[in-house]
């Protein structure tokens, strides 16, 4: 079977969505290899002629910016960076793990009832802000604000609907005879699933998992909120980068921003195969 050839229409229309969706990209990675004097010219340097990795140098040693005439930031990136790692990743876990028994239960096990996917949902029809003050007074008496115990929680709770909506889709999408099946060959319901249907659907897990990631990675109302002294994000870290004497740091933000990408950019390389696989899951019907 040969492969359609595009129009030239449709070849311009995907070019230009192409190129809007990648310039923020370019702009900031051209912005973090920048020196100081170029990140406001006018007019706008779009690939600087003497690109510097000072920016990057400056997110962990905060007085290396100053070899450019320009204040040092006040302290360095690797509490923020270390801190969105260790929250990302045990809030994602959380988050898909309880997701996806939660998934199971209403899919496999609901009875009927069509109001528990509703209730679950609801949890995200309020915007962060309208929740985030009752949190920060909840915590402030349990003992969670400014700890990564506390950021951790908010970030499953915060997520939590979503990983549950998602690999709902997916269950419901895995027939149920290949479940009972393992059941009649003398698997106890628990073990159908842990070998059964968590197998089968593992590509929905996969692109729940990055989806859910990304949002924890990128969270800011609450880990702004939440964090004082003792926590940081990357997120949070960014907005802190505004100096007194230079104004803005758009050059050391943008370095920020680059590292950021990284590991969401090696997860989706690493799980490309498992993503296709999750999203053309909704192809498979009973």
């Amino acid at each position: 079977m040969h492969a359609k050839k595009l129009s030239p229409l449709l070849a311009v229309v995907m070019g230009l969505a192409l190129a809007v969706t990648l310039f923020p990209v370019f702009w900031i990675v051209m912005t973090a290899v920048k020196p100081p004097i170029d990140w406001n010219a006018s007019p706008a340097i779009w690939i600087p002629s003497d690109p510097t990795h000072i920016n990057f140098m400056t997110l962990f040693d905060p007085d290396a910016i100053r070899a450019y005439g320009v204040g040092g930031v006040s302290q360095s990136a690797t509490k923020a960076v270390w801190g969105s790692v260790r929250a990302s990743i045990i809030a994602t876990a959380l988050s898909v793990g309880i997701g996806l028994f939660s998934a199971i239960g209403i899919t496999r096990y609901g009875n009927g009832s069509k109001l528990a996917p509703l209730i679950i949902l609801s949890g995200r029809m309020f915007p962060p802000a309208a929740i985030a003050v009752p949190f920060v007074i909840i915590f402030s008496n349990v003992g969670l604000i400014d700890s990564y115990a506390g950021l951790i929680a908010i970030y499953t709770a915060a997520t939590l609907p979503f990983s549950t909506w998602m690999l709902k889709s997916f269950v419901e999408d895995l027939p149920r005879e290949v479940e009972e099946a393992a059941m009649i060959d003398g698997r106890s319901r628990l073990m159908a699933h842990l070998t059964v249907t968590i197998p089968l659907i593992r590509g929905g897990i996969f692109a729940t998992t990055l989806f859910i990631f990304i949002l924890n990675w990128s969270e800011f109302m609450f880990s702004l909120v939440l964090s004082y002294t003792n926590i940081s994000t990357i997120p949070v870290q960014l907005a802190r980068y505004v100096t007194a004497t230079a104004g803005t740091l758009y050059g050391v933000q943008a370095a920020l921003a680059v590292l950021a990408m990284v590991p969401l950019m090696l997860m989706g390389y690493l799980i490309q195969s498992h993503l296709a696989r999750g999203m053309t899951f909704g192809a498979i019907k009973q």
